[in-house]
């Protein structure tokens, strides 16, 4: 597709049926697929994917191998698919790219590096919300309905589960993982893997339950229940490991909660920060 200089303010140019400003660059070897907009100086490179009803706003910036799903909504500034910001990846060498799921905002001066490794793309799964500068670092795997709020930051091999929170200017260290529904609070940096249902407060630190979080979800009583208590006496005290994750798979032996927290604890390399249980201590 030939790209046009024009500075018109209409939508005139199209790929298919999708619809691309004249001021907008698409390269040739781009997909767009139906009902795409592509709004003024955006830049779509060779490798993209946008799937169906994807919109670029304007002025963002798009690197192939990049693959981003249906509905999405890409504002301006926003940065996908350059290059991971690794000693040892030099622009040009190979990579599986980025992948965004379907129904996802990417707000302005948001990023997602391309992946450096192996054949699994930097991901960021379905109805996810980048807000103001948030960061995916490269190879970091983000689940589905994840919030990073404003200037989050998520170092290389980073992993988050479903429907975490990062909130603002929040940063987490490379290879740690942050569990499904868990929580960090505003200006919090760990190191340390973050459970699921969890909230961490402090840097390094679990110190307490998401406990809105839960009830917002619908998670039975008796389930924030077992979870309080597997909190209560496991978690918040320097239990050794082994007694610690034993403790927790006979828990979960009769909720399926506990279960996710004791299996997620029982694979972590990184480790678990433990606190105070701020939340039990406040209810009772």
């Amino acid at each position: 597709m030939s790209t046009s200089t024009s500075d018109s303010e209409q939508f005139t140019g199209r790929h298919e049926t999708a619809e691309v400003h004249p001021s907008a660059h698409v390269d040739a070897e781009a997909h767009l697929g139906e009902g795409v907009v592509v709004g003024p100086r955006s830049y779509i490179g060779a490798g993209v994917r946008l799937e169906r009803g994807v919109r670029v706003i304007g002025s963002a910036h798009i690197e192939g191998p990049a693959t981003i799903g249906a509905g999405t909504m890409v504002y301006p500034y926003a940065v996908i698919g350059m290059p991971g910001q690794d000693f040892k990846f030099a622009p040009g060498d190979a990579t599986p790219g980025v992948k965004v799921g379907s129904g996802c905002v990417i707000r302005e001066h948001a990023t997602i590096h391309q992946a450096t490794t192996g054949d699994h793309p930097t991901t960021v799964g379905n109805k996810c919300y980048m807000m103001v500068a948030s960061h995916v670092g490269h190879d970091c795997v983000v689940g589905n309905g994840v919030i990073l709020v404003n200037s989050a930051l998520l170092a290389g091999h980073v992993e988050v589960h479903d429907n975490a929170i990062l909130s603002g200017n929040t940063a987490v260290h490379q290879f740690c993982r942050v569990g499904r529904m868990a929580i960090v609070s505003g200006g919090v940096a760990t190191a340390m893997d973050v459970p699921p249902f969890c909230l961490c407060d402090q840097i390094n630190a679990t110190n307490g339950l998401n406990l809105v979080g839960l009830r917002r979800a619908n998670v039975p009583k008796e389930s924030i229940d077992a979870l309080r208590f597997a909190f209560r006496t496991v978690i918040s005290k320097s239990l050794p490991r082994e007694e610690a994750l034993q403790t927790l798979r006979r828990l979960g032996e009769r909720d399926p909660y506990v279960r996710e927290m004791a299996d997620f604890i029982a694979t972590s390399k990184r480790g678990v920060g433990r606190g105070a249980d701020r939340n039990t201590r406040r209810s009772g």
